[in-house]
């Protein structure tokens, strides 16, 4: 009986627990209140930082900024300088572990400069009150827009961009200064000299043979099949060694080789004479940014790049038919010597590769030969 009794009083107590979390249906769509439920705690109370209470303990921490930010600047003329003073020697591995140690120490010191400094001023003086913003999916009112202003200029007050001119300048310092390396290193990727004239003149001349990439084996106009692509590279090219250039020249100077039926080949009556019994060769570099056209459609007769998907028609001096190129491949006019190998006439009367502003003004103005169809640049 006891037992019983016992029994029956547990089951009233956890009936009881079960009601008092008991999850309240209300009949508003299907929206579910929890009794349970506890209210928004808000934000703490502000706490006033050692800077807002004491001046110079502010004078202090923009002094730090400041310091950080010189040493932001000390670290990207640091960068630039090891570059210099510091050469890579060919073969010494020494030298190349002394010119990535400083140059990474000079960068490292600019970014670490600017992200400490800038973290420091954050923390330390601009103002740090908390704040609650609702989220606006749709443009504000005129009201709005015209308040967003106030509230950038509010801003600029607290954070003192303005006001503390010392900060500002030496982050505008830092900021300035801390791209200069990066200048330096990719400027010193071009050639020395005038770098139009490199993309200007390749190893292809007069007499030239064209030969196979890479054994450098020189081809007859009938080893050259209907349909055939070749990669080619001027003979001459494969004596060349690494240290000699043997890449640059050869980024310049690779062209392909097609075979198309003589009926199928559109040519304009005066560049006629560039191709041989419907052997033509154009440049390999795409005129979008660079990378090689590798790939050739036997169908359509289409010359496409892999990187954009820019499309060139060998049957019309390979004329754009699709993707961002803006015009042809520059076309390297041929002819057979004695022997019957192929060989060049003369080198490409324009620039190959990517168009740059000051392309046309390089175009070989007696050899070159327009094309009123295809050329869509003018000169600037």
């Amino acid at each position: 009986m006891a037992q019983d009794t016992e029994r029956t009083s547990m089951s009233a107590d956890q009936s009881a627990h079960q009601e008092s979390h008991e999850v309240v249906v209300h009949d508003r769509g299907a929206a579910i209140v929890q009794s349970d439920a506890f209210e928004n705690p808000g934000l703490p109370p502000h706490r006033p930082r050692q800077t807002d209470l004491h001046p110079e303990k502010a004078d202090r921490a923009e002094r730090t900024v400041v310091w950080w930010f010189i040493a932001s600047m000390l670290g990207a003329v640091i960068a630039i300088a090891a570059y210099i003073m510091v050469p890579i020697e060919q073969g010494d591995m020494a030298s190349v572990r002394f010119n990535n140690l400083f140059l990474g120490l000079g960068i490292a010191l600019s970014l670490l400069g600017i992200g400490l400094g800038g973290m420091h001023w954050a923390r330390q003086l601009m103002s740090d009150h908390e704040l609650v913003e609702e989220r606006h999916l749709t443009r504000g009112s005129e009201p709005n827009r015209t308040r967003a202003v106030e509230i950038f200029k509010l801003g600029d007050e607290e954070s003192g961009f303005s006001r503390r001119s010392l900060i500002r300048n030496t982050l505008i310092g830092a900021v300035a200064l801390m791209p200069l390396p990066a200048v330096v290193l990719f400027r010193d990727l071009a050639p020395a000299g005038n770098a139009v004239d490199v993309l200007t003149h390749t190893m292809w001349k007069a007499g030239s043979r064209l030969a196979l990439d890479p054994s450098g084996t020189p081809i007859k106009a009938d080893d050259v099949t209907i349909g055939s692509a070749f990669h080619v590279i001027p003979a001459e090219l494969a004596e060349m060694t690494h240290d000699e250039g043997y890449l640059d020249q050869k980024a310049l100077a690779s062209v392909l080789l097609v075979r198309l039926p003589l009926d199928r080949l559109n040519e304009q009556p005066d560049r006629a004479g560039w191709s041989y019994d419907g052997i033509v060769a154009y440049s390999k570099i795409c005129t979008h940014v660079g990378c090689p056209v590798a790939l050739y459609e036997q169908q359509t007769h289409h010359l496409l790049c892999p990187c954009h998907q820019s499309t060139f028609d060998v049957t019309n001096h390979a004329k754009v038919v699709f993707g961002p190129a803006k015009r042809p491949l520059p076309q390297l006019p041929i002819t057979v010597d004695d022997e019957g190998y192929l060989v060049a006439q003369h080198d490409f009367t324009e620039p190959i590769g990517p168009s740059f502003f000051e392309r046309l003004h390089y175009v070989d103005e007696e050899k070159h030969i327009p094309l009123s169809s295809a050329e869509t640049e003018t000169r600037a």
